[in-house]
């Protein structure tokens, strides 16, 4: 009987952690935008409006390199086996 290995895929366990972090990242975004409540007795001032464009700006960043982190590790390699895996799978169009 053949066993499964006792390490999960490396590439696959970076994948899945992360999609699990691209999941948690509107919940990161609500705490972001709450928190100012907290002590919100000074009303909206310059600093609280410059703090949620911040927070706003960074989000989006994350939210950009983890979807570039993501397209690259879910992009399939070139198979050396196959001739003209370089060329787009069009081998026969000359």
């Amino acid at each position: 009987m053949a066993r499964a290995p006792a390490f999960p895929d490396p590439e696959g366990y970076r994948r899945r952690r992360l999609m699990d972090l691209a999941r948690l990242l509107p919940l990161l975004g609500l705490c972001l935008f709450l928190l100012p409540v907290l002590d919100a007795d000074d009303g909206l001032g310059a600093g609280l409006l410059i703090y949620l464009f911040a927070a706003w700006f960074g989000l989006i960043a994350t939210a950009a390199l983890l979807a570039r982190r993501l397209c690259a590790a879910s992009a399939p390699a070139p198979d050396p086996a196959k001739p003209g895996a370089e060329a787009g799978g069009q081998e026969g169009a000359e």
